[in-house]
Parts: C-alpha cells; sequence; structure tokens
C-alpha cells in the first residue's frame, strides 16, 4: 500500500547533501522564512499563535519575526551563528526561533528538563553565541567562564520589567530574509543521550520543508485547521509537527504552556481545535478525566501519536466518543525530522501493530547486523531514507559516520515491513530482552499492560539472571492501587507464558524520562539493580 489515494504533491528525484538521491516535492518553498511568506500570503489576517491570552495573526507573526532578526543583526549575529534557545511553550519560543531562520542564524533547541552540566556541554559543543533563555530558570544557566562563546542572555518572562525580550522584539523590521541554502542547517537539536554524550542533529531548512509538507499533505491540513500543542516545543515533535505544519498550511497553533488533561480538554473545546499530536499516555489521561462527556470536541478530526503503541481499549474509547476522531501512528525521530512512517487515520484500527506507512518519499528497510537487507516480514534493524533524514551530526563525524550509510540513517529500532509496506517496530535493540534464548519485545508487553483500564504507563525491562541471562521486570504506573498479581494475571491471559513480567513494581509516581520525553529505562535498571 501507498499514498496513492492522498494529495500528494509530485516528487522527483534530486541530489542532497552531496552524494546522496533522494525523491523531493517539485515544488516547495526554499527556506523557513519562504514559507513564512507564503502562510502570509494563504491567510494574513488569520489566527497563526495563541497562547493565554495573547493571539498573532500570520502577518503579525512576519513582521514580529523580521524585527526579531534586525535584533539578531543589531547584536553582531551573522549568517550562520547559533542562537541557544532554553524556552518553555510560549509565544517567544516561536519567534525566536522563526526570527533566527529570517537572520540566517542557526536555531539550538535546549530542554527546561535540562541542568546545568548539559546546558553547559551543548552551549559549549555547537559555539553558541547568545542564549535566550527563561528568566525562571536563571539558575540553570552556566557560569560565563564555563560557555566561554556565549557572550550575550536574554531572559524572557511575562513581567516586562524582569524580561529584556524587548531587545530584541522592539527594532524596524530587518528589511529581507538573509538568503541560505536550503541544506544549510537550520537547527539543532541534541539527541537524549541515554547512552553517552548527547549528538547534536543538524536539521536543514529542506529537512524541516519537507517534513512540515508530509504532515500537511498526509493529514489533508489546510488554513482552516487549528492545533494543541501539547507537547515540548523544544522537541521536534513540537518543532515539526506543531510548529512548521502550521506555518506549512496557515493554520492556528494553540500553545499549552503545559500538558494537564483538564486544561486541555478545555482549551480544545474552546479553541475548536482539530489537530493535536501526542503520545498515548496523553490521550489516556484525558479519557479519564470524569468531566471528558462535558466537551464538545467534535471538531477535532486528526490526532496523531508517537512513541508507544496505542492500546486498543484507547482508540475504542475514542472512537466512541469522538466518531470524527481519526488516530494517526507518526513513528520518527530528531534525525529524521520526525516522521517516517504514518498510519492513514481510517486504517488505524485494522492495523494496531503497526507504525504506519512509509511517508511519501522515504524508503525503510529492516537490515541483519552485516548491513544486508532481510526479505520482507523478517525482524531486524531499521533503516530509514529519504529527504527528512538530516546530514549528520553538529561537530561529530565519527558519529556520522557510525549512524548513518549512503544517506541511510541507522535507527537503532528493531522492526520488519510487511508485503504491504505496513511497518512494524518491536524494540529497541539494547533494550530488547533475552530470556534463555527467547527474544521478548518489551513494547508488546507494555501494550499489553497499557490496555488495563488501571493502568496509565509502564517500562519492560531486563533483570539479570545467573540462569537464563534475563528475566522479565515491569514499572507500572497507575491512576489506583493495583496488585502486581492482578496485572500478573492481565498479562497470563494475552502473552507467552516467558513474556510475563516476573516481578513487578507498581507505583504511581511517573517514569523518569531525559529531557527529550523519552523514558530512561537506564535509569530504572540502574535502579533495580541498586536494590538487589
Amino acid at each position: 500500500m501507498d499514498w496513492s489515494q492522498h494529495a500528494i504533491p509530485p516528487m522527483r528525484l534530486e541530489p542532497r547533501f552531496g552524494d546522496r538521491v533522494v525523491p523531493a516535492f517539485c515544488e516547495r518553498p526554499k527556506s523557513i522564512p519562504a514559507m513564512v511568506a507564503d502562510a502570509v500570503a494563504t491567510n494574513p489576517d488569520g489566527e497563526a499563535l495563541v497562547c493565554g491570552d495573547r493571539r498573532m495573526t500570520w502577518r503579525e507573526v512576519a513582521r514580529q519575526s523580521a524585527q526579531i532578526a534586525e535584533g539578531f543583526k543589531k547584536l553582531g549575529l551573522t549568517r550562520g551563528d547559533r542562537v541557544a534557545v532554553l524556552l518553555g511553550n510560549r509565544i517567544e519560543f516561536v519567534l525566536t526561533m522563526l526570527g533566527a531562520a529570517h537572520a540566517g542564524l542557526v536555531t539550538v533547541l535546549l530542554s527546561t528538563r535540562q541542568q546545568k552540566p548539559e546546558i553547559a556541554y551543548v552551549l559549549t559543543d555547537c559555539g553558541a553565541r547568545l542564549l535566550i533563555h527563561e528568566a525562571a530558570l536563571a539558575d540553570r544557566v552556566p557560569d560565563a567562564r564555563d560557555i566561554p562563546d556565549v557572550t550575550r542572555r536574554i531572559p524572557v518572562d511575562d513581567d516586562v520589567r524582569i524580561s529584556r525580550f524587548s531587545e530584541l522584539a522592539e527594532n524596524a523590521p530587518l528589511a529581507s530574509p538573509v538568503e541560505v541554502d536550503e541544506e544549510d542547517t537550520a537547527m539543532i537539536l541534541y539527541t537524549s543521550g541515554t547512552t553517552g554524550r548527547p549528538k547534536g542533529a543538524m536539521l536543514a531548512h529542506c529537512n524541516i520543508i519537507h517534513s512540515a509538507m508530509v504532515f500537511a499533505s498526509c493529514l489533508n491540513l489546510t488554513a482552516a485547521d487549528r492545533s494543541i500543542a501539547a507537547v515540548p516545543l523544544g522537541h521536534v515533535t513540537g518543532v515539526v509537527a506543531n510548529i512548521m505544519t502550521m506555518v506549512r498550511c496557515a493554520g492556528a497553533l494553540i500553545i499549552m504552556v503545559e500538558f494537564k488533561a483538564a486544561e486541555y480538554l478545555k482549551m480544545a473545546a474552546r479553541e475548536r481545535v482539530t489537530y493535536t499530536v501526542m503520545v498515548p499516555a496523553m490521550y489516556n489521561l484525558c479519557l479519564l478525566q470524569p468531566d471528558f462527556d462535558n466537551y464538545d470536541l467534535s471538531s477535532w478530526r486528526v490526532g496523531g501519536f508517537g512513541g508507544a503503541p496505542m492500546p486498543i481499549a484507547t482508540i475504542e474509547k475514542l472512537d466512541a466518543k469522538i466518531p470524527g476522531l481519526k488516530l494517526a501512528n507518526c513513528y520518527g525521530a530528531t534525525e529524521t525530522t520526525s516522521p517516517s512512517t504514518m498510519m492513514p487515520g481510517e486504517l488505524t484500527a485494522s492495523h494496531i501493530d503497526s507504525v504506519g506507512l512509509p511517508c511519501p518519499g522515504a524508503q525503510i528497510v529492516a537490515m541483519d547486523a552485516d548491513g544486508r537487507e532481510l526479505p520482507r516480514g523478517e525482524i531486524g534493524e531499521i533503516w530509514i531514507h529519504g529527504a527528512s533524514v538530516i546530514k549528520g551530526y553538529w561537530n561529530n563525524p565519527k558519529a556520522t559516520a557510525e549512524s548513518f550509510t549512503a544517506g541511510f540513517w541507522h535507527s537503532g529500532d528493531l522492526g520488519s515491513i510487511d508485503a504491504q509496506n505496513f511497518v512494524r517496530v518491536f524494540d529497541r535493540q539494547k533494550d530488547m530482552i533475552n530470556r534463555g534464548g527467547l527474544k521478548i519485545y518489551s513494547a508488546e508487553v507494555e501494550s499489553v499492560l497499557a490496555a488495563h483500564p488501571d493502568v496509565i504507563e509502564s517500562a519492560i525491562i531486563a533483570k539479570p539472571c545467573p540462569v537464563l541471562g534475563e528475566r522479565v521486570h515491569a514499572v507500572v504506573v497507575t491512576r489506583k492501587v493495583v496488585g502486581g498479581e492482578t496485572l500478573r494475571a492481565w498479562c497470563a491471559e494475552r502473552l507467552s507464558d516467558y513474556k510475563v513480567p516476573e516481578t513487578m513494581d507498581v507505583r504511581s509516581d511517573p517514569l523518569p524520562r531525559n529531557a527529550n520525553g523519552k523514558v530512561m529505562k537506564r535509569q530504572l535498571r540502574e535502579a533495580w539493580a541498586a536494590q538487589v
């Protein structure tokens, strides 16, 4: 199967990043500022950004971005300089990013969950000259001696007496965007760093534009669509699936400062939201709200999700409560500028075990340990090729050489592609459990646990065993007290006996996550080891 039934713009093969040849959209903006200009031409007085009481049109966003670009110029920043952004979900985040692109600068996105040593490493590694940060996070900003390249810092706050954002914003607009090549780096997003130092993924203008066009065309998004950004904007999902996709279709982006299920429902109903991308646990938390049925969510038509399987029970509940909502599994990574596969909404329920079809222009294969393609249906490492795949990691040729082969990115995920082109992802290579020679994919067990009505989320990890090598341990977050034996019995009815967790840690506290929101299984394994 493919996307031939959808209105996908024409594509052609083109050279990319020197030695690659990829399918690319024939007609496309050549830069992020060009995409903003298209949004203004399409919907100049339509709402572009909404956050709290603030509302901006696309005309206002374009002008403010040009003013910020002039502010960067006054600070002495020139094409290719790096601007680091340590901001939460707020309008200034979007304006700073668009302003930096207008000035030909590279935006380096930091997570508000990162701590001082992590921030210092990123700022030093990328050679950022300017740091724009939440005033409330000033204590996390490294000392000047630890980040010698950073010559200016600009705090941002809702209180104008504290914020210095006006230094950038209150300028005459920069007359025209600084000219860039579409293969120039627009953003650097540092990978999660679950092992070793994080790597700076270089997202080029062409990568971002391609991915935004994929979201817009595959999901049939237009200027009439209204999206909630409920995930962190500093993550690739926030940047691409939310911000840049709304720029592409000239729709409205409603920004949530922090996700809370009760507030999400209020906002989605009030703003007549049509589209969003969240993790499955967020949907589940919304369904658990006792007043869910009191909200009019009839305008919500596209619900993207990724990062974990969506339980069948959750899909069925959403279908019953919001019949017009189509759920679309979106699988990707920072290195693929967000989407690599997407599930057409009408096929989600019938292909619940798949993450979807390769996105337009994407080639996905399963490879063996020697880098040879495996037959359809066999499990191997997922390699991904296409116009959304980045050129490599900032200042790290060794990591780039290890992770990319002829334009294919090695995902580290174990999966397969069937005869109909549906992609399945079973586990991270490092997270697969080997119980006496029997392979157990944690995602399968987590999916079964997620279907339990009292489970919010779970993580399956290996615990060492002198006899079998590894055994299955589950860390489960529940919304009320549930016994481990009850959950084991639930799994035993649905899984082979060797896949059933032998031990469980049932808790109410959320699972530990890194700066990009991924569950830190290494930390869970270390915590288990400390107990024995």
